[in-house]
């Protein structure tokens, strides 16, 4: 995703995260490299080292990263292992949740429902693609995907209508998908291009399952920082939000509120302090970097705690990928 020749990635409310640790410093994990825009953002700013992690091959391509030498080391796996892949502690770990601009660019990835390509979706390039759910899922099963992960109303009427289509032949393409989606809503205003959206969300989520890492790798990010290191998660949409909010709400002592009367309360001793609210872009990032408008950070700094088991039923997540933590 960062060969050379490439314009460089600009990453989502970078500032703020470089304001909250000035002067830059010690180990950093980037769990997300995709075009390595935070990791070119941390060696520049002084970071003695960056440990940069994806699962996905092209984005470990890194030309670029040549001249940083032995302060760059880059791991093709899972954010969710970095337990395990990194000997800690660590000054910073920063996750820019979601796909990359880089992944959604390209049509041979299946991940646009605006270009013609296959309906794959796999982030790690193995596994289960979007097709096989898309043809093999039964209409309950792609009903619940649909709307637990895309938060789609319609989610019976277009998991209704992909079985329907899937009965003349398989479907292999990203445009017999977003064709289907879009005849099924037609009468809806407007509502075709969102109801795309957050159908091709859903089974991205589903395909790389996105809420199981991100509630693994959330506590992956507690066990290896160091007292005082910080905690920078970019979210996307209102799921992965709701989930570092919840974990965030509990790491530090609270349980989150159950609603905006009900205040949180004492849950455990707080493994992390300093929590921010949800940090949005300025506006001229906003006007200059248009993926940063829906974007959420949230910072958090690590107490001396040590880590402890987390009870995943506390976060938000949908049933869905609650039953796929196992626990």
């Amino acid at each position: 995703m960062a060969a050379a020749g490439r314009q460089a990635h600009v990453p989502v409310l970078i500032g703020p995260i470089l304001d909250a640790v000035s002067p830059v410093s010690g180990t950093w994990v980037d769990g997300t490299f995709g075009a390595g825009g935070y990791t070119r953002a941390f060696l520049d700013a002084g970071a003695d080292r960056v440990i940069a992690i994806d699962r996905d091959p092209d984005a470990l391509d890194a030309a670029w990263a040549a001249p940083y030498g032995d302060r760059l080391h880059l791991i093709h796996r899972r954010f969710a292992d970095m337990a395990h892949l990194v000997d800690g502690p660590v000054d910073g770990v920063v996750l820019d949740l979601g796909v990359s601009s880089m992944q959604i660019d390209r049509p041979d990835r299946g991940f646009s429902f605006q270009a013609d390509g296959p309906l794959d979706m796999r982030m790690a390039r193995a596994g289960q693609s979007a097709a096989v759910i898309v043809n093999t899922v039964s209409e309950a099963g792609l009903a619940d995907i649909l709307f637990q992960y895309g938060e789609e109303k319609a989610a019976r009427r277009i998991a209704r209508a992909i079985v329907k289509a899937r009965a003349a032949g398989p479907l292999t393409t990203t445009l017999q998908l977003a064709h289907i989606i879009e005849k099924t809503v037609k009468s809806r205003s407007g509502q075709a291009a969102r109801t795309q959206a957050r159908s091709f969300q859903a089974l991205r989520i589903a395909v790389n399952d996105e809420l199981g890492q991100l509630a693994r790798g959330l506590c992956a990010a507690e066990e290896i920082l160091r007292p005082g290191g910080l905690l920078a998660v970019v979210t996307f949409h209102s799921l992965e939000d709701r989930i570092v909010k919840r974990f965030l709400a509990t790491r530090s002592g609270k349980r989150p509120s159950a609603n905006r009367w009900a205040p949180g309360t004492p849950a455990c001793r707080a493994r992390f302090t300093d929590v921010s609210g949800a940090i949005g872009p300025s506006v001229t990032e906003a006007l200059e970097n248009p993926r940063s408008r829906s974007a959420k950070l949230r910072l958090a700094r690590r107490t001396d705690i040590p880590p402890g088991i987390l009870n995943y039923t506390g976060l938000g997540l949908p049933g869905l990928a609650a039953e796929g933590l196992g626990e």
